[in-house]
């Protein structure tokens, strides 16, 4: 019964925010988002309480801004989602660009794979559907969701333009077999772990334990790592697709520091983009809640 009624709310959202025009959409998706803001207290304790650990400078009305600039951007991120059935090439060229095509290219002509790394950051749902949307098909590594028949209609939505899903309980074959073919691969990889699949680097100062799997499969397959986020430029009112160049992994010989060194490398990639961004990442996530061993609960 719970999961029907689940079913039934999010397929009565997605055809909500799928049929106006896409602007009265998306400001459908901001007011959605304000309530979120306003009536989920625990979430927003959550992202309050991130925003002090990583920007302790800040007042705490610049921190408020912050956070409701997210929940706007969460909005629009809702509204863009129901809306993606319905783009083309052409009516995406309005709200839609690349930056930095030519690098995420010529990794794909090397061979070798590509890793997209990427987190909640920006517009992430429209990011991989974009790229496929450009012909540029991609997989996506995700966490299968507790609603099985949810979970199919999200994943029905990403993958209409030949997108694929990897699920995260098929981590690591799925994304050898994609290497080894020379296939592209997206990675969020900014969400708390435990260990051992997660190690211990630095995020805004602070030790956060954080999925090693991707610096493991470039150390093991030599595939090209991409930074990769769709993000919301306020200037020109688009979002922009930004591929970075390719990452030079560090190679010391001593495998398991390589890999908490290269972890920590692209922990920093991701802050580095989220300074110049900050009210665009998930800042409602528990980045921090596993703590090194003796280590006070930051949560």
């Amino acid at each position: 019964m719970r999961e029907s009624l689940e079913f039934a709310v999010v397929y009565a959202l997605t055809k909500l925010l799928g049929w106006p025009p896409r602007r009265l959409a998306r400001r459908m998706g901001a007011a959605i988002g304000l309530l979120a803001f306003l009536l989920l207290p625990r979430l927003r304790r959550v992202g309050q309480r991130n925003l002090e650990l990583a920007f302790p400078e800040k007042t705490a009305a610049d921190r408020d801004d912050i956070l409701r600039g997210l929940y706007r951007k969460l909005g629009w991120q809702l509204a863009e989602f129901c809306q993606m059935p319905g783009y083309q090439p052409e009516t995406t060229r309005s709200f839609l660009r690349y930056e930095g095509l030519a690098h995420y290219l010529a990794a794909r002509e090397r061979k070798h794979g590509v890793l997209i790394l990427t987190g909640h950051l920006g517009a992430w749902e429209l990011s991989s559907f974009y790229h496929s949307l450009m012909g540029y098909p991609m997989s996506m590594v995700i966490r299968r969701l507790d609603n099985p028949r949810v979970d199919r209609l999200v994943n029905g939505i990403r993958c209409l333009h030949g997108n694929q899903v990897v699920h995260k309980d098929d981590f690591a074959r799925g994304l050898l077999t994609a290497m080894r073919n020379g296939e592209t691969v997206g990675i969020l990889m900014d969400t708390n772990m435990t260990p051992p699949q997660g190690v211990f680097v630095d995020f805004f100062g602070r030790q956060a334990c954080t999925a090693s799997g991707l610096a493991r499969v470039a150390l093991k397959t030599g595939a090209e790592v991409l930074p990769g986020f769709l993000l919301w430029e306020e200037a020109e009112q688009k979002y922009v697709l930004h591929f970075g160049e390719p990452l030079k992994l560090i190679q010391s010989g001593d495998h398991e520091a390589d890999v908490v060194a290269n972890t920590a490398l692209f922990t920093e990639t991701i802050e580095e983009t989220i300074q110049r961004y900050p009210d665009q990442w998930l800042w409602v996530h528990r980045r921090w809640k596993t703590r090194p061993e003796g280590d006070a609960p930051v949560y």
